[in-house]
């Protein structure tokens, strides 16, 4: 038995860790194949201005620093009231997980506040979940404002990726799908009303509960007003960190004189709709999207490709040194708390 669950929790590993670098380093190795590489770096040594990619570092925080006051407001509504520096660490932390461990980030944070505080994991975790659904929501939004400015541009992202679309289409009127998704919720109500002694099922309707409790919260919560000015700050922190990139070079910054903020607003939905695909840190998908966006207003390859990884490799660079210090943080907190 114990070889059964040591042979399926192997399994399960390489599914959660194996099929994000999998298709990070695939998408990499397609986005090199057509790049002259030697090209591709004399561009960025010889004509970046380093000063516009440091700048926009103070947004890339900023947005990390909004987004932890942001969850702050949740958590208080909760009766959990962490510490603000230990929510910046607790974000800080995540973007850091991530990167080696695609979507176990959130599950570290929560674990993280939960342990700190004293607090129920599962309550902690769903009023994750709900900050999270909110990004979705500000993704979808932001996505009907590129359409409503730049239609044709996106119409001929989705066009150049009809297949994936489609089987996307497919899958989301499929009737299987949502029979499954009826039988689960009917399964769900089922088990949280009924009536046991059962110390399982007790303890999952206990989990179910707190679970529920921490995503609705952000419905009953008091400070709506102050959320959804941390998550307009969000959204805008991230957007200024790609705009003020574009003065880097001179042919991005030629495309923001040519175009205005549209270049800007769509090569910035794309890249937050390819952080969707499962990737280390979004390495891949990232570039890929802002590189097809781009060339979509005639830059050329070498040009985009210089843009796109020099735009996420100093972010990745930054997040790392973020984490550095948010773990060394945590390991003096701990100390000090001993």
């Amino acid at each position: 038995m114990s070889e059964k669950k040591g042979s399926g929790s192997i399994v399960g590993n390489i599914i959660k860790f194996g099929i994000p670098l999998v298709i990070s380093v695939g998408l990499c190795y397609l986005l090199f194949t057509g790049i002259d590489f030697r090209q591709m770096m004399a561009i960025i040594r010889d004509q970046c201005d380093f000063r516009w990619i440091a700048f926009g570092f103070v947004f890339a925080i900023g947005a990390q620093i909004f987004r932890a006051y942001r969850w702050g407001i949740q958590l208080k509504a909760l009766g959990i009231v962490p510490p603000t520096a230990i929510l910046i660490y607790s974000i800080f932390g995540t973007y850091a997980v991530n990167l080696v461990f695609p979507r176990l980030g959130e599950v570290w944070r929560s674990g993280y506040i939960a342990q700190r505080q004293h607090a129920p994991f599962t309550t902690v975790f769903g009023s994750m979940i709900s900050d999270r659904l909110s990004d979705t929501i500000a993704v979808l939004l932001i996505t009907l404002l590129a359409f409503a400015v730049a239609s044709k541009a996106i119409l001929s992202f989705l066009a150049e990726n009809g297949d994936s679309y489609a089987a996307i289409g497919r899958m989301l009127t499929s009737p299987w799908l949502w029979t499954a998704v009826a039988v689960f919720v009917a399964a769900l109500i089922v088990l949280l009303k009924i009536r046991t002694s059962n110390r399982f099922i007790l303890k999952l309707q206990k989990a179910m509960t707190e679970l529920w409790q921490g995503f609705a919260v952000i419905v009953k919560m008091p400070g709506k007003g102050r959320w959804l000015i941390f998550t307009l700050a969000i959204w805008m922190c991230y957007f200024m960190q790609l705009y003020v990139s574009f003065y880097a070079f001179p042919f991005t910054a030629q495309l923001l004189s040519d175009y205005g903020l549209q270049v800007a607003l769509v090569t910035f939905v794309l890249g937050s709709i390819s952080m969707g695909v499962p990737s280390n840190g979004g390495i891949g998908p990232w570039q890929w999207a802002v590189m097809f966006a781009l060339g979509i207003y005639g830059l050329p390859i070498e040009q985009a490709g210089a843009f796109a990884n020099l735009s996420l490799g100093t972010t990745t660079l930054l997040t790392i040194a973020l984490g550095i210090f948010t773990f060394a943080a945590i390991a003096l907190d701990k100390k000090k708390n001993k």
